[in-house]
């Protein structure tokens, strides 16, 4: 019998991953079966599932905290302003518009979240190389790739980094302290490269330029109380963040609160702000928290990080490097959030058996999982959504196309992250 719930139980898996994989159904209700299955075939508990879904509320009120503050800010025009004001300010030059929306990119990608960075960013970055009449496949694919390495700067920026914080209990400032201070080198190696590889690709005239210069900001910010309110709200939230470790507020709870004032606020219906809250990934979420429970209940995790134990042969150093590169090569094949959440209970298994600072291991998975998910177009959502937003303005980006780019980023940022951590830890 328990070998039958075995063999079910690894089967249900396999086939729940190939469809979050292919995208051929909602990825919420493929993983919501494949958590009822391993209920109904008694493979994890109704209660154990319950249980497991309350322990990560946290990441589910945070995001639904978040995407409530981001859609109201997003009315207001704010990045619209900013994207046009940085054209502005370098001229129209091509390549300076690449760089510092990038840059701008990164930056929203870390204190928002990556896929509504790119939602906001892209079509703004598609009207801007239009008017310059040049590719904007180099400039949708740089705001993808620094969206994915910007998010990884801090805990709330990518959800590998969510699910990461809660089962390593790292708090808001760790990822800062520990992952920023990489991200802007890696970003800074990512620009410069981009910027040596398209400098004779991207040459504009002077008339072109000044089509830029007359484009009108005033009409690009459509409400400004809001903004102000907006602004004030997501500031006192991000502050909420960064003192959590000694106000132990949860990040969940701050959120949530700034989201429900921000709403107050703004007069809006409740129901018309919650219509805009990415539900689908909320209930992925869910049902990816009982299927990988599961798999921990069969003894698969248990197996696999006696194997890592014994391969590495407790060496700290081999073991990081060896997660950052299995976790590069297999979150682009099986998606980072659903790598991050399978590996992440191996780390929870081996991490008493090492000596030494144990953080490095939650950091390779960290580097490997969200940066690695830049080689591939269904590595990441913000990979799946810039190439749907692409599409919609009329650029196809075909998967080879992607792969040719994002092999090289990664490989950029592999070699970067092995070195960062050596040299760190």
């Amino acid at each position: 019998m328990e070998l039958l719930k075995f063999i079910f139980g690894i089967i249900i898996f396999i086939v729940t991953f190939y469809f979050i994989i292919s995208e051929k159904y909602p990825k919420s209700i493929v993983t919501i079966i494949g958590g009822a299955l391993m209920i109904f075939l008694q493979i994890i508990t109704e209660e154990e599932a319950l249980a497991t879904i309350g322990y990560n509320l946290e990441i589910i009120f945070l995001l639904i905290g978040m995407m409530l503050i981001v859609e109201i800010m997003s009315e207001t025009g704010i990045f619209q302003w900013v994207a046009i004001k940085i054209a502005q300010l370098v001229r129209g030059n091509p390549i300076k518009i690449l760089v510092f929306t990038s840059i701008i990119t990164a930056i929203f990608s870390a204190v928002l979240d990556n896929v509504t960075t790119i939602l906001l960013v892209v079509p703004v970055t598609i009207f801007l190389a239009k008017r310059l009449e040049v590719d904007p496949k180099p400039y949708v694919l740089l705001q993808i790739f620094a969206s994915n390495i910007g998010g990884t700067a801090t805990m709330i920026g990518d959800p590998p980094n969510l699910i990461i914080a809660s089962l390593s209990g790292l708090d808001f400032n760790d990822f800062i302290f520990n992952l920023t201070p990489f991200i802007i080198i890696n970003m800074a190696v990512l620009l410069f490269s981009a910027t040596l590889f398209l400098k004779n690709k991207l040459q504009v005239s002077n008339e072109l330029k000044a089509g830029i210069m007359e484009l009108s900001l005033d009409r690009t910010i459509t409400n400004k109380k809001l903004l102000i309110q907006s602004i004030t709200v997501f500031s006192l939230v991000i502050i909420g963040f960064l003192t959590n470790s000694f106000t132990h507020i949860g990040l969940a709870v701050i959120a949530i609160t700034g989201a429900a004032i921000l709403v107050f606020l703004s007069k809006k219906k409740p129901e018309e702000v919650f219509t805009k809250v990415e539900w689908d990934t909320l209930f992925f979420f869910g049902g990816l928290f009982i299927l990988v429970d599961g798999i921990e209940n069969l003894g698969v995790i248990t197996k696999l990080s006696e194997y890592l134990i014994y391969f590495t042969e407790g060496n700290l150093k081999f073991t990081s490097s060896l997660i950052l590169l299995l976790s590069t090569f297999l979150s682009p094949i099986v998606g980072s959030i659903p790598h991050t959440l399978s590996f992440g209970k191996i780390l929870v298994e081996i991490t008493p058996n090492f000596q030494g600072d144990t953080q490095v291991l939650w950091w390779a998975l960290s580097l490997g999982a969200c940066l690695g998910g830049n080689m591939t177009i269904v590595g990441a959502a913000a990979n799946i959504v810039g190439a749907s937003v692409a599409k919609k303005g009329g650029i196809d980006i075909s998967f080879g196309e992607f792969f040719k780019w994002g092999a090289i980023i990664v490989g950029q940022s592999t070699i970067l992250s092995l070195i960062y951590l050596y040299l760190r830890y």
